[in-house]
């Protein structure tokens, strides 16, 4: 499927918050969509690709991504400037991020809480504000990258209904974000 129309029309059939087109398995060359609009480059679906490819990077519209294995969970290595636009509001505690209510769409929301601060774990909720069927999207490696270059520290996030995202910076303005993946058939 070349074709970026049929493409999207194809991403918002499916209507995931993210479909991965593979134009190169061998390479790693990815082209991603929303329901209703294609990515430079997305977190949560490069650390899918990287694990499902095993290959040392994908290469997105918006630059190179790193990918490293370690058994347990796949690694993604990406630039925060890369990353759209989201607004990272800060509450007060994770209980008043889990009692959110989905709000009007518009903004794109990224809603996180300290859990325990001086162990840099986060609760967060996201919500694309996009108008297109995704009200909350369960796993946002973007916006873990955009937090994670704010305070300038690893941070363990607790996102969606309990999805894990691991979080470190690293030199140069490169963030690495991780997580674990399952193939499900």
């Amino acid at each position: 499927m070349p074709d970026r129309a049929e493409r999207q029309e194809f991403a918002a059939k499916l209507g995931f918050s993210e479909t991965v087109f593979v134009d190169d398995p061998e390479r790693g060359v990815i082209d991603i969509y929303t329901p209703t609009l294609r990515l430079p480059f997305a977190g949560h679906p490069c650390v899918g690709v990287g694990w499902l490819l095993d290959v040392p990077e994908l290469v997105t519209p918006a630059g190179a991504v790193g990918v490293r294995l370690d058994g347990e969970f796949s690694w993604i290595e990406a630039r925060a400037e890369w990353a759209p636009p989201r607004t990272l509001r800060r509450y007060a505690s994770a209980a008043e991020v889990d009692a959110l209510e989905v709000p009007p769409s518009g903004e794109w929301i990224y809603a996180w809480a300290w859990e325990d601060e001086a162990g840099g774990r986060v609760r967060a909720r996201a919500f694309p504000g996009r108008n297109d069927g995704i009200e909350e999207d369960e796993a946002t490696g973007a916006a873990a990258l955009l937090l994670t270059q704010q305070l300038g520290r690893a941070l363990n996030i607790t996102q969606g209904s309990g999805s894990q995202l691991l979080t470190a910076p690293q030199p140069n303005d490169w963030v690495e974000v991780g997580g674990r993946v399952h193939l499900e058939r």
